[in-house]
């Protein structure tokens, strides 16, 4: 496994924490996040919900947002999907790329407000209080720990700002996190910002597609997939970044397939050995770059080191990013995996209402998804991108 930069090494500190490499107290219940952010009153203003445990009450729409790292791009990528981006003063988060059209270079755009992140990588306590925020958004609690040097909830709170912490990020390891998860935060954030036609109009359509895919895939043997954060050490071992549970694994399931490694940690990710990653069987590879700037040479690199994998025999891997983790583009992980795993059932599948059906039998659609404007089309397989050497899992 190569040495991991050391930009990804640092980034991947912060991943670990607020995704959970080892079982951390917290003195909220992590499932307390979506139930307690789908009670946000539906209507006009004021709307008020309860996240995580703190009544949040907002007269009108939030006008000066921060969206803190958290090793995250959910929460901007929302906020992005309901056209809401010239409302943030400080964004830190990005992924470096995206499976979306435009929103890698729409993140770019945004502004950061100048600020310097502190050692624990995120906004420190006197630069956020400087931005004056009326709204932050954090990934989990971890970016309201005082004891990281940030601003705490209370402390916004003084200072006039609303505060909200992602669906299953009460605690610090998002263990339990589904796609549904994905969707209470556009419900969330559409009536924050008033906006909840738009939102249950991109829930509907993600919802759509996946069940497409879900149902073509339905019955098929399901390969077993390695889900690893390329370039990155999280832990003591030489495969530390493997996802084991939490949304990764609701992903595969509706793509028609399992995790090679969902038993190997009770926590969100694996820190695991190269022998043991040598002794399990992996059919096929999905490598999730984290602002990596060459995640398919990792991606064959990993193939080339472990031959006696099947996925390695076969050549059989797709490169994703932000769409493999909480957000609105869910829907496009779950598509290109399942073209990856099971390209005969996928060569055509039945329009959403963003895309085209395609009549062609070798033929596969530019899938758009409910977040970026319909780019549907076309295209022979054999067009397909070499992000993915079996199927067009790879297409942009």
């Amino acid at each position: 496994m190569p040495t991991p930069r050391p930009a990804a090494t640092a980034l991947a500190a912060l991943l670990c924490l607020t995704a959970g490499c080892s079982a951390t107290g917290s003195d909220s219940d992590p499932a307390d996040a979506g139930k307690d952010s789908a009670a946000a009153s539906h209507g006009a203003y004021p709307v008020t919900l309860k996240n995580c445990g703190t009544d949040q009450t907002f007269h009108s729409a939030p006008s000066r947002v921060v969206v803190m790292n958290g090793a995250s791009v959910a929460e901007v990528s929302t906020l992005l999907a309901l056209g809401q981006g010239d409302r943030i003063v400080s964004n830190q988060q990005t992924y470096g790329m995206s499976e979306v059209p435009g929103r890698a270079e729409q993140i770019k755009e945004l502004p950061t407000g100048g600020v310097k992140p502190n050692e624990a990588f995120d906004i420190p306590r006197e630069a956020m209080i400087g931005l004056r925020p009326d709204f932050v958004l954090s990934t989990t609690s971890y970016g309201f720990d005082g004891k990281n040097g940030f601003a705490t909830r209370e402390q916004l709170k003084q200072v006039g700002a609303n505060t909200y912490i992602s669906p299953e990020g009460c605690g610090q390891d998002n263990l339990n996190m589904t796609i549904d998860d994905s969707y209470t935060l556009l419900r969330d954030m559409g009536r924050i910002f008033d906006v909840q036609e738009k939102a249950e109009k991109l829930v509907a359509t993600e919802r759509q597609n996946i069940a497409t895919v879900a149902g073509k895939v339905s019955g098929a043997k399901k390969p077993k997939v390695m889900v690893i954060f390329s370039n990155m050490t999280m832990g003591a071992n030489a495969f530390s970044s493997v996802a084991a549970h939490g949304i990764y694994n609701d992903i595969l399931t509706k793509a028609g397939g399992t995790n090679a490694f969902a038993s190997a940690s009770k926590t969100s990710f694996a820190d695991l050995s190269k022998e043991k990653v040598a002794a399990t069987d992996v059919d096929a590879l999905v490598v999730v770059s984290y602002n990596d700037p060459d995640p398919t040479a990792y991606a064959k690199k990993l193939l080339k080191e472990f031959p006696q994998w099947p996925a390695a025999r076969s050549n059989k891997f797709v490169v994703l990013s932000d769409s493999m983790y909480l957000g609105p583009s869910n829907d496009v992980a779950v598509r290109k995996i399942a073209e990856m795993l099971h390209p005969d059932l996928l060569r055509t599948v039945s329009r959403s209402p963003s895309a085209p059906s395609c009549s062609l039998p070798r033929c596969w659609f530019r899938w758009s998804s409910p977040s970026a404007s319909a780019r549907s089309t076309c295209r022979p397989v054999t067009s397909g991108p070499s992000s993915s050497t079996t199927s067009p899992a790879g297409a942009p």
